[in-house]
């Protein structure tokens, strides 16, 4: 089974928005084990649309066209896909009766061309998932299909998860159980990671299953990800069990979380198990500390706050390791909390590696600090101080 995603929108184009549907798709296509060897961005034009399509049923047994189904009049979609399939369009009054609901729930007035959506090819199925106004469609072509989604992130996975993933399987027999299992990383390199890795890399070559691969993801650290394909999911998910296991033995505490445990989570969830706070003093972090430890601790029961502003540097100033252990005892003693963190860009005048970063970590008056050379650019390093310093406190509370 080979599926080819068509993203349409001449905002894709411009640069405008950044077409992150067809990166997802093709992830989940290539977790269910369904070849993906193409994908294509086209903008609101009826006759590049239409040759799009086409071409994709060509060499393909499946298309994914995302985006186009709104009401305006640049939304010509369900147009395009009944020209191919050689149909008329007709009204669905099911899925008017729907958009009105929708439109009433909201208390908003409903515009005419609004119906536009409910308008689609004789032969189509509606997606049964539709949380917004804009319905999903199931079109066979031939043997071949074609699924119509809304541009809309959201709507988008409801739908694909709900119905064309499903479908997808069916349509091409497949009987297998696909799993994966991300391993979350921080401390080594991506080229560190596969040179200790190379021997397990080769091994698994050779039994084809599992499958490893690397996804450097910023300040949610470098994902391992495995992946195992079996004839049953109790099957997959010992492989993934035995697997982790290995890379563990290899990789050491380097591996801080799994699947959607981020670095915030895990420390929030280790310092909840100690009943203790903290706080921290936000200079080159710059207020990313604290939104993201707030969106992981809303309540803010662990994390109680934290003071952000840039740092002067004086003449006769101390070393920034002084520096960034004195404003993370600082941030303990100003919140009243059994732990302070601080993160302190090196005084250009120090003579340092542009991008030095000093960390410190200040538990119940022990100082635990790390010096670091990160990216020199500003939001990077911004980012990776935040991982890190939560990494430094991770390390220092596991002991």
């Amino acid at each position: 089974m080979r599926c080819e995603i068509i993203a349409i929108g001449t905002e894709l184009l411009l640069g405008i928005i950044v077409d992150s549907n067809s990166a997802w798709i093709g992830e989940q296509l290539a977790l269910a084990g369904i070849d993906s060897h193409f994908q294509v961005k086209v903008g609101d034009n009826f006759a590049r649309i239409e040759a799009c399509i086409r071409q994709a049923l060509e060499r393909s047994d499946a298309v994914i066209c995302c985006g186009g189904l709104g009401p305006t009049q640049d939304d010509i979609t369900r147009d395009v896909i009944a020209r191919v399939m050689g149909v008329q369009m007709r009204r669905d009054e099911a899925i008017a009766g729907k958009i009105r609901r929708i439109f009433e729930q909201r208390g908003r007035v409903m515009s005419a061309n609004n119906l536009l959506q409910a308008n689609i090819p004789i032969g189509a199925e509606p997606i049964a998932q539709m949380p917004g106004t804009a319905p999903g469609l199931v079109c066979p072509v031939g043997g071949k299909v074609i699924y119509a989604v809304p541009g809309v992130p959201s709507e988008m996975r409801e739908m694909f998860l709900g119905t064309i993933l499903p479908d997808l399987r069916r349509r091409a027999g497949q009987s297998s159980v696909i799993k994966s299992r991300v391993l979350r990383t921080w401390g080594m390199s991506e080229s560190s990671l596969a040179e200790v890795l190379e021997k397990r890399f080769g091994e698994l070559d050779t039994l084809g299953n599992p499958t490893i691969a690397f996804q450097a993801s910023g300040i949610d650290g470098i994902k391992v990800r495995l992946v195992a394909k079996c004839d049953d999911e109790a099957t997959a998910l010992r492989i993934l069990d035995a697997e982790e296991a290995l890379i563990r033995g290899l990789l050491g505490d380097v591996i801080f979380g799994v699947d959607e445990q981020s670095m915030e989570v895990v420390v929030l969830d280790q310092l909840r198990r100690k009943a203790m706070t903290f706080a921290a003093a936000e200079a080159i972090t710059g207020g990313i500390l604290s939104a993201r430890l707030s969106a992981a601790d809303p309540g803010m029961e662990i994390f109680r706050g934290a003071t952000v502003g840039g740092e002067a540097w004086k003449p006769g100033s101390p070393p920034g390791d002084v520096r960034a252990a004195a404003a993370a005892a600082q941030a303990r003693a100003g919140l009243g909390t059994n732990i302070g963190l601080a993160a302190i860009a090196a005084d250009p005048r120090e003579g340092l590696a542009s991008g030095t970063v000093f960390l410190s970590a200040n538990i119940d008056g022990a100082e635990h600090g790390s010096k670091m050379t990160l990216p020199p650019d500003r939001p990077r390093m911004r980012e990776f101080s935040v991982i890190s310093l939560l990494d430094l406190l991770r390390r220092a509370l596991a002991g």
